[in-house]
């Protein structure tokens, strides 16, 4: 009879434990999602984030790495392909070291404005090319991040109208080979870099330049080691928001779409901001005193067109997009 009544209390001892141990849904963490990315908690993306993680809260924690100090800068994309980290923000640049027709999407002068580069991603052809990079690389890609046009920043008071001019400049350029071939078709000297350095390396001379967004270069202070800005305007700045295949698939039809819908929302945000940001920098630098003007930038676009069209990159675009780019409204 002891025996029996002992057993009995074994086993509804155990069944308790075991029922304690299955937490209900709303005490069961949400899984966590590593964010890596090079810019600053300054920049308008961190808020963009902020956002993002505030929007998908319900489901995933998102922990936020910025300043390249989970990754080093470049590093990001292979970390998403080894499952290391979940979540980047990615260069389309880094994109085209491992597809040859992502460099297309890097060339000068190939967006006009953050419209234009909304459209394309938003269109047949931009559905195309994020394709190509999904099947090839295993990532999924949630948007372009639109961070502001790029313009040259320069050191002393040599004025700069023409290409020709910047011969010899030593301007600093991220690491890779797209970068680089970005540099040289303004005329310039392209030196690798990593962006933190930046600063370091306009203060100390190791560098006559560098090429940011207006609001990057407010965000990082490079007004203070400059005395020039030149709105040559050659490269719609962007990045991709990015998420690592696994994640991706791990989640529900349901939850994708909130995840995209979040993202989406996030996105549109900052780019409005930074378009806004923008107008309202070009003048505040020239309160502060540096010469902001533009060159002919007629001249930088038909230098840099012609110099990416003759290049071995261009043998694989994909035939006939960058007109089809051209003409989307």
């Amino acid at each position: 009879m002891t025996t029996s009544i002992a057993r009995r209390t074994l086993l509804l001892t155990g069944a308790t434990l075991a029922a304690g141990s299955a937490l209900p849904v709303w005490a069961q963490a949400a899984p966590t999602l590593r964010f890596a990315a090079v810019f600053s908690d300054k920049d308008i993306r961190a808020e963009m984030m902020n956002m993002f993680a505030k929007d998908v809260a319900a489901d995933f924690k998102v922990e936020m790495y910025l300043n390249s100090t989970l990754f080093r800068q470049g590093t990001e994309l292979v970390a998403l392909q080894r499952d290391n980290l979940e979540m980047g923000n990615i260069s389309p640049q880094d994109i085209s070291k491992q597809v040859q027709a992502w460099s297309m999407l890097t060339s000068a002068y190939l967006f006009r404005d953050a419209n234009h580069l909304t459209a394309f991603f938003s269109s047949d052809l931009g559905a195309q090319m994020k394709k190509m990079a999904e099947d090839q690389l295993k990532i999924k890609i949630l948007g372009p991040t639109f961070f502001g046009t790029r313009h040259v920043g320069l050191k002393g008071k040599k004025k700069i109208a023409v290409p020709a001019d910047l011969a010899g400049v030593k301007l600093r350029m991220p690491p890779g080979d797209a970068w680089q071939m970005l540099g040289k078709s303004l005329g310039a000297n392209p030196t690798p870099m990593a962006y933190a350095e930046t600063y370091t390396g306009l203060q100390t001379g190791a560098i006559d330049g560098q090429d940011n967004p207006l609001p990057n270069v407010q965000n990082m202070k490079f007004n203070e080691v400059m005395n020039q800005i030149v709105l040559t305007s050659h490269l719609v700045g962007y990045d991709l928001l990015t998420v690592n295949m696994k994640t991706w698939n791990s989640m529900s039809p349901a939850k994708q779409k909130a995840f995209q819908a979040a993202a989406d929302k996030a996105i549109a945000w900052s780019a409005a901001e930074h378009t806004k940001r923008e107008a309202e920098l070009a003048e505040s630098f020239r309160k502060q005193g540096l010469d902001v003007y533009a060159p002919n930038v007629n001249a930088f676009r038909e230098h840099a067109q012609k110099m990416y069209l003759a290049s071995d990159e261009a043998k694989g675009w994909p035939a006939g997009m960058v007109d089809k780019i051209n003409a989307l409204k």
